[in-house]
């Protein structure tokens, strides 16, 4: 494994490399740092060349200025000026849920970067045209739950709001452990207050996504709610761009939940494409 750390706007960018091949850039999901999806990382090695980072904020992802907020654009931009650091061409991406979203802005203005993006139930509320204000009010509630009761009363419920049920928790053996820690704490507490508030003020993408260059692949898992947000979100953009969504293992943590399926299946997926 190789590490780095790449100055940008604002922010020092820590990032990883790993494996032999294309190279196949990961923008994680929630609190999810560059290690989030390690499982999932070490069964794509063999076939790819595994780029991972902590998005701004995150872990070893320093902020030059933690008062200033951080905005959709900033981590588009990162992500930017990461695949400008280390690609030598047009690379693969998987986003997932908030590393969707990044995915997607990166694809509508810097498509050139992506040859193929999948794009796994992104939380974007402005792809829900007349939901997207309930689906903003949702996150601003989660803040609020947060605020006045901790991780203790806000997990639970951003669990629920993507459908997401611990108590049936349905994985692979085997899967290397990933304690609440202090960390971990740390990284989730700036997920929901500072970027829960860069998705509620996102204007979004929609109208470059029709032109980009980029492949886009809309993704959701097999046993996420067909009522819930990210599910209907990923939908939506398939529709948006007429596009069949993939269905990939588990649900909308598939990535952690369900690493080696997800390898097989993305391996045959990108390669296919």
């Amino acid at each position: 494994m190789t590490t780095g750390l790449l100055h940008v706007d604002g922010a020092t960018v820590h990032f990883e490399q790993r494996g032999d091949g294309p190279l196949l850039f990961i923008s994680q999901s929630g609190e999810g740092d560059a290690r989030r999806t390690t499982d999932l990382v070490d069964a794509l090695t063999d076939d790819f060349t595994v780029l991972t980072y902590d998005r701004r904020g995150l872990s070893r992802s320093v902020l030059d200025d933690p008062e200033r907020p951080v905005t959709m654009a900033d981590h588009a931009d990162d992500a930017h000026r990461l695949l400008a650091h280390v690609a030598d061409g047009p690379a693969l991406m998987l986003g997932c849920s908030f590393g969707a979203v990044i995915g997607l802005h990166l694809a509508a203005h810097h498509g050139e970067q992506l040859d193929t993006l999948i794009a796994h139930e992104p939380v974007a509320p402005w792809l829900l045209d007349s939901e997207a204000d309930a689906h903003r009010r949702e996150l601003a509630e989660l803040q609020e739950l947060f605020a006045t009761g901790g991780l203790t009363a806000a997990l639970p419920a951003i669990a629920a709001s993507l459908g997401i049920d611990p108590a049936n928790a349905d994985t692979e053996p085997d899967l290397t452990p990933q304690p609440m820690d202090e960390q971990r704490r740390t990284n989730f507490a700036h997920f929901i207050t500072t970027e829960f508030t860069a998705l509620r003020a996102d204007p979004g993408c929609r109208d470059h996504l029709a032109t980009t260059t980029t492949r886009i692949l809309p993704a959701a898992g097999r046993t996420t709610p067909a009522t819930v947000f990210d599910h209907q979100a990923a939908h939506r953009l398939g529709a948006v761009l007429d596009r069949p969504v993939l269905t990939l293992p588990g649900g909308h943590n598939g990535n952690t939940t369900h690493p080696r399926a997800w390898a097989a299946q993305l391996r045959t997926t990108l390669h296919t494409h």
